[in-house]
């Protein structure tokens, strides 16, 4: 435990190991091991889990390079927020195009088809929030077993699309 004094208040903080409930603050830094997964060609870094957040939100940033994204999809269960940090991404979302550079923010409401694809020739990077948490179980899942995706992901109120 650390104490932090701010305004003269002090202000306890505890960094805790990956994968523990916590009811403390939980800090992440760029080079702590966390829960990476590789699917869809992109890399997603667990920033904060379900079980962290006492089922709130699950925070992941992601890395997509040139060609890399998800098929479209629709989620039942959960809103779906995007900030783009670098690179240029395009997604869809129902009929619109959206191109989404750095400080971008999208947000996709549960029920509406969306997908987002690099069409650029280098990487992208971005913080996904998903509310309420659950669907990084469906991402491990997946990651176990890709060829079952579409099962899988109904289990978890995720259709994914031939197209949009």
């Amino acid at each position: 435990m650390k104490l932090v004094l701010f305004m003269g208040l002090a202000f306890s903080l505890t960094v805790t190991d990956e994968g523990r409930h916590m009811s403390t603050v939980k800090v992440v830094r760029p080079a702590d091991a966390v829960t990476t997964l590789h699917g869809a060609g992109d890399e997603y870094r667990y920033l904060v889990t379900g079980l962290e957040s006492n089922g709130a939100y699950f925070v992941m940033e992601a890395l997509v390079p040139p060609g890399g994204g998800p098929p479209p999809h629709i989620q039942t269960r959960e809103e779906e927020g995007f900030y783009i940090l670098e690179g240029v991404l395009t997604f869809w979302a129902g009929e619109e195009e959206i191109e989404a550079g750095p400080g971008t923010f999208l947000h996709v409401p549960r029920g509406a088809s969306h997908n987002f694809r690099n069409e650029s020739n280098r990487a992208a990077r971005m913080l996904i929030v998903f509310a309420p948490a659950g669907i990084e179980s469906m991402m491990e899942k997946i990651a176990a077993d890709p060829d079952r995706y579409i099962k899988i992901g109904k289990q978890y109120g995720v259709e994914f699309l031939d197209k949009i």
